[in-house]
């Protein structure tokens, strides 16, 4: 199905890899000039290296930046000034006891996931109501809405995205202009695939075993029982940024596996 997306210009946060760059991809597949992002230039050069070789009707381009830092995103204002879909992807996350998070913690999680998201939104949402079409969507996580207590710095900014995201729809009301969120459950990453190997060494088992056992184990409220694939959220993300989901507004898009056990 071709998405109406050819030509369009998008920067994708934290798309060297794991769903980042799966949107990347999917978004260039359907002729998307992609803007690579992450703090690593290798990574990021090496990157669009593969999306030039992959996709050579498109134009990637390398946006090396630290998003946190202010003057790191005023550059990259700077370079790309004008872009048409904006996917703030970037997050960090990890396991922490409450009694362990220090305020600093809360702090970086905050700037990290929520602020630079919000500072680039805030920079790019104006043009989009300028020239009458625009997508932003945010990545937040089942997390937002279905705390684990396994990581409250982490649900918190997930949380918040979906606040967020709902006040910036406001602003779009009668426009081309979308503002959404999609809400993923448990990812097949890199870092993801890393933990379950290493806790299942046995070279004998099939990687599928070890995510089954896996899953029966630790996440049996998932109805797929497996992870799911980047390139699943890829796809829907694309989807989202297409002319045919303007009726989205605002939205909290779900794709959890099934996790979430409630109707809402």
């Amino acid at each position: 199905m071709d998405m109406g997306l050819y030509g369009k210009t998008a920067l994708v946060t934290g798309s060297t890899k794991g769903i980042g760059k799966a949107i990347a991809i999917e978004l260039a597949k359907e002729g998307v000039n992609v803007l690579i992002n992450g703090r690593n230039d290798a990574e990021v050069e090496r990157t669009v290296h593969e999306m030039r070789s992959d996709f050579p009707a498109t134009s990637p381009q390398k946006a090396t930046a630290d998003l946190v830092d202010i003057g790191q995103r005023e550059a990259l204002f700077e370079k790309y000034p004008q872009i048409d879909i904006l996917v703030n992807n970037m997050g960090i996350y990890e396991m922490m006891q409450y009694e362990d998070i220090s305020d600093e913690v809360w702090e970086k999680y905050f700037r990290t996931n929520v602020l630079a998201a919000n500072a680039l939104s805030k920079f790019y949402m104006p043009k989009m109501l300028e020239n009458e079409y625009g997508r932003i969507i945010f990545i937040a996580s089942e997390e937002a809405i279905m705390p684990s207590g396994q990581m409250p710095q982490y649900c918190m900014t997930k949380s918040m995205l979906l606040s967020l995201s709902k006040s910036l729809s406001k602003l779009t009301v009668g426009t081309e202009v979308t503002v959404n969120t999609i809400l993923p459950g448990p990812t097949l990453s890199e870092n993801v695939q890393q933990i379950i190997e290493s806790i299942y060494p046995d070279e004998s088992m099939t990687f599928l075993e070890k995510e089954k056992d896996f899953m029966r184990k630790n996440l049996p409220q998932s109805e797929i029982q497996r992870f799911i694939k980047p390139l699943e959220i890829g796809r829907l993300a694309t989807f989202v940024c297409s002319p045919y989901a303007s009726a989205f507004k605002g939205s909290p898009i779900r794709m959890d596996g099934g996790m979430v056990p409630t109707i809402f």
